[in-house]
């Protein structure tokens, strides 16, 4: 049985690494390369940088800043905000990335990620898929969240798998900065239905949430923001906490 990954998400706006709740509300969460450094020393098994005004503002990953966090992590790092190119995924990988996430650009262009994944291979293609959930369906939003879509979410995964992505990336928008627990409900129904692995984003907010996950999902990986960034649960403890519970986790 494959270890569950345990995965930091750095969110950068203006050089800066944010959080906020629902998409909202961002504050100030400390400088990105040196959360990245704490990270990789701490045991994270990979890390998610996410420049999430770059669509929006319509211009390309900072990859200087891509550089640097490149050379502070001695572990897989992915790369998302505003990629919309063949040639822009290999500017990413070029400045110390491992793998790109692509989200709005996909939405709107989905032959981007079999793009992507004929050209480097689908390992290094995650895609994200923000969602809120509007009476008994859930609904597609990008743009960090701002935008609305007519984009049904199980739909458009099983799409993603078929066009080439290695992994989805999915972010509950109406749990996530809550810190009441994961879309247990949602992600069990996609892990059912797909064969890639699959990211759980938005609601940590304590160690059990990650063990409700694992066990009640076939989830691979657990992301998370604001619990990381500010210290309320160290990695190392919450990896002892999951070992301890028979969750299969790289110590």
């Amino acid at each position: 049985m494959l270890k569950k990954r345990i995965i930091p998400c750095l969110d950068i706006k203006d050089g800066r690494t944010v959080k906020g709740t629902n998409f909202v509300g961002l504050r100030d969460a400390g400088d990105p390369i040196e959360l990245a450094r704490r990270y990789s020393e701490e045991g994270a098994d990979e890390l998610v940088f996410l420049d999430i005004s770059a669509t929006q503002e319509k211009r390309e990953t900072l990859l200087d800043l891509v550089g640097h966090v490149g050379e502070e992590v001695n572990i897989p790092f992915a790369v998302g905000g505003g990629i919309n190119s063949v040639s822009l995924v290999y500017k990413i990988l070029k400045a110390g990335a491992d793998k790109v996430s692509i989200n709005s650009s996909a939405v709107y262009r989905p032959e981007l990620i079999s793009e992507i994944a004929d050209a480097l291979g689908s390992q290094c293609c995650i895609v994200a898929v923000d969602a809120r959930k509007v009476g008994d369906e859930w609904w597609i939003h990008t743009h960090g969240g701002k935008k609305p879509t007519e984009k049904e979410l199980f739909q458009w995964a099983h799409e993603c798998q078929e066009r080439g992505a290695g992994e989805i990336l999915f972010t509950s928008m109406d749990h996530d900065g809550t810190k009441n627990g994961f879309a247990i409900e949602a992600l069990n129904k996609m892990s059912e239905m797909l064969t890639i692995p699959i990211i759980a984003s938005g609601g940590a907010g304590n160690k059990e949430h990650f063990a409700d996950v694992f066990t009640k999902t076939n989830v691979d990986a657990g992301l998370a923001a604001s619990i990381f960034h500010y210290n309320e649960i160290p990695i190392k403890d919450l990896k002892l906490y999951l070992d301890n519970k028979g969750i299969k986790v790289r110590l």
